[in-house]
């Protein structure tokens, strides 16, 4: 059984092994791959994984020996399912990997909006500081968490752990989901999507890319937020329409916004937000703990076993 690995550094820079894969089959691992290379490196192959390269139906199309392709990630948009599913090819995800991790992030995010304190250390470190009249300064508003409201859109795994931090801090809570949740915690409160966009100080996504989602937060729904509040987005770019949030951010409608996403990854260099106003953007590394990774590895190969012994776990789309 030949196993094909099409872009493995992203999971595995140096720090973790290939072993267990190693343990199920003839592995091959390559950094990463390029679409030109995708047909030569997957035509001997019976298990591909993939964790962002585009597996697209003309490259399924030539799989003449792939029963198995699994996503080293949560979303699948990498894979056009409609074409594995006429060939038969078993398709699994990995989900609920790194629900503690990116919820670490989304409040990196947000302290770094309400405190700023990467920016005022560079001031510290350009000597402004030392230039003070006074023993303190600070030159944006300081925002305090306890008391204002957070808008989760999405409350799955990591919205709940979202919302478990924000609990410490002392926010309000309103989620928006597809489905009411029943029994939510004391602070907590199910809102219709305007009211929460009305109604928050801070709106953090953790929804899924949809064809209902693409687009979500655009020219009306930031005219709708406060002018004080903060967006922040760790789950999929495409959420938001770039250019409208550019200007918002760029004419003060609101506040600021962080996300660890972008609709086109890496970005071009004239990706509008990556000069807009009182905006922070990260490489998408809100997974990437060493933790999650190994937490991601993991269930990947117990994934690949399970499948193998007649028991598929994580099978996208669900049955």
């Amino acid at each position: 059984m030949k196993i094909v690995v099409l872009d493995g550094f992203t999971l595995n820079p140096g720090d973790l092994s290939w072993d267990k894969f190693s343990q199920i089959g003839d592995l091959e691992v390559y950094d990463r791959t390029s679409p030109e290379e995708i047909r030569k490196r997957t035509v001997d192959a019976n298990i591909v994984l993939t964790n962002k390269t585009l597996l697209t139906a003309e490259d399924i199309a030539a799989m003449n020996k792939v029963e198995y392709i699994g996503v080293l990630a949560t979303g699948v948009n990498v894979v056009d399912l409609e074409h594995t599913k006429k060939k038969g090819i078993t398709v699994t995800n990995v989900p609920g990997y790194s629900g503690s991790s990116s919820a670490q992030m989304v409040f990196a995010l947000i302290l770094e909006l309400t405190n700023r304190v990467g920016h005022h250390s560079q001031t510290v470190t350009d000597g402004k500081w030392s230039e003070s009249k006074d023993f303190c300064y600070w030159d944006y508003p300081l925002v305090e968490l306890e008391g204002i409201t957070l808008g989760i859109v999405g409350y799955g795994g990591i919205g709940k752990a979202v919302a478990r931090i924000a609990l410490a801090f002392g926010m309000n809570i309103l989620i928006y989901n597809r489905s009411v949740p029943p029994d939510l915690p004391a602070g907590i409160t199910y809102s219709d999507l305007d009211n929460l966009i009305k109604s928050s100080d801070i709106i953090s996504l953790h929804c899924p890319l949809t064809p209902q989602t693409k687009g979500m937060i655009n020219k009306e729904t930031l005219a709708q937020m406060k002018k004080t509040a903060y967006l922040v987005n760790t789950s999929r770019g495409p959420l938001i329409v770039e250019n409208d949030l550019a200007e918002a951010l760029n004419k003060g409608r609101i506040a600021g916004a962080a996300m660890d996403v972008l609709a086109k990854e890496p970005p071009d260099k004239s990706c509008p937000l990556l000069t807009a106003d009182n905006c922070y953007i990260t490489p998408h590394f809100a997974w990437a703990t060493l933790a999650s990774r190994k937490r991601l590895m993991s269930i990947a190969v117990e994934n690949l076993k399970n499948y193998l012994a007649g028991n598929p776990q994580n099978v996208v789309p669900k049955k």
